[in-house]
């Protein structure tokens, strides 16, 4: 069994258990770092759950580096024993933003130090996609990369810097308008007041939708290698995806598994040539086209992966420890369904201002119809917002 030292978070769940997923995802939103024990295959571990629950064998039960423990803690709970500010400090700002990635932290970030008071809500880990991202090569003024990680946590450090107020693990369910301002509730029922408002709220890794994720979601088919990938140390995965993404969440995901292979749906694969080098120089990753991957067999692990081969017809059964999805993404944009125009594939749509079809609702980042869906555009449209709102601010008083 795993004991307890001073820089580990200790989850106790199993696969099957719905509260230990929950839990287990909020800290990977977070970016929370942790270490999962599988009662049901420690005999250890579940008499250690037995005791401090006073005989009875309750999970998600959850170990602090100080001793302290939560047993089937909610998301409020752990927000709170980990020092997350969830309820601003004021109900009404000049503006603000739902969404913490580089649109709106840089956003935050311009405003805020130009003395305009700006709320920023996120529900998930600050620096949105790019907190997840294994290394950031192409963002200017980091001529040797820089881990998506640390320039999450930069960013993070100097919006606070210029008193942007920034909530985490708080959801926003509700966008409205009273009169001439807008209205933001969010999850736990508080409601903050605006001149203007800036959807910055990125977009998620799309699924597969076909049988067998659902059920085996967080067990052993995963979005987020940096969030999971240690799990898999010494074993073999398979990456969805032959896109910049899946190339790069592949090469991350070496440093723990044994094998990475990567198949593709098209074939050929849309991953820069750059990638594909230093792929082809991996003795322990192969790439395989023109194959879809149909079935996942397994109920609470998986026990194959079904593709078939589009060009033979031929139907093949895979065997992985593990599966990361990188197959394209899909926008956040269900806040504004039926208050703002979006396109068909559900990015917001706005002017040259960054404003959406309603006046003082604006959008930047990956979210926005026409984004490049790269970092450092992201940071770009954040500027550009700022400065629009600005514009905005003065112009309503």
């Amino acid at each position: 069994m795993t004991t307890q030292n001073n820089n580990s978070i200790i989850v106790y769940s199993t696969t099957w258990c719905s509260d230990c997923k929950r839990v287990k995802r909020f800290l990977g939103d977070q970016r929370i770092p942790y270490v999962n024990i599988d009662i049901e295959q420690d005999a250890e571990a579940m008499a250690y759950v037995e005791k401090v629950n006073n005989g009875m064998r309750i999970i998600p039960t959850i170990i602090f580096p100080d001793g302290d423990i939560l047993v089937e803690p909610s998301n409020a709970a752990l927000a709170e024993k980990l020092g997350l500010q969830t309820k601003a400090k004021r109900t009404f700002y000049d503006a603000i933003i739902i969404g913490g990635g580089p649109a709106g932290l840089t956003a935050a970030l311009y405003m805020a130090r130009e003395g305009i008071e700006t709320l920023v809500i996120e529900k998930a880990g600050l620096g949105g996609q790019v907190g997840i991202t294994n290394m950031l090569e192409n963002f200017p003024g980091f001529d040797e990369g820089i881990s998506g990680p640390e320039f999450a946590d930069r960013l993070t450090r100097q919006a606070r810097r210029f008193d942007a107020e920034i909530l985490q693990a708080q959801e926003v369910v509700k966008i409205g308008q009273h009169g001439p301002y807008w209205c933001i509730t969010t999850t736990d029922g508080q409601e903050y007041g605006a001149k203007a408002v800036l959807l910055s709220t990125g977009a998620r890794y799309r699924r597969l939708n076909i049988p067998g994720e659902e059920g085996l979601l967080g067990i052993n088919v995963h979005f987020c290698a940096t969030c999971d990938g240690a799990f898999y140390k010494g074993k073999k995965v398979l990456v969805i995806g032959g896109g910049n993404s899946g190339f790069e969440e592949g090469l991350f995901l070496t440093k723990f598994a044994s094998q990475v292979d990567i198949v593709e749906f098209l074939p050929e694969v849309k991953a820069s040539h750059f990638l594909q080098e230093q792929v082809a120089r991996r003795s322990n990753m192969v790439v395989t086209v023109n194959h879809a991957v149909q079935t996942f067999k397994g109920k609470h692990k998986l026990e194959a992966v079904v593709v078939e081969d589009r060009a033979t017809g031929e139907i093949k059964e895979w065997q992985y420890d593990g599966v990361f999805v990188f197959i394209g993404l899909t926008p956040n944009s269900d806040l504004i369904q039926g208050l703002a125009e979006a396109n068909e594939w559900g990015f917001v749509v706005t002017d040259k201002t960054l404003m959406t079809s309603q006046p003082g609702l604006f959008a930047a980042g990956d979210v926005r119809a026409g984004s490049t869906k790269q970092a450092a555009a992201a940071a770009g449209e954040g500027v550009t917002a700022a400065l629009m709102i600005r514009e905005y601010l003065k112009e309503v008083g």
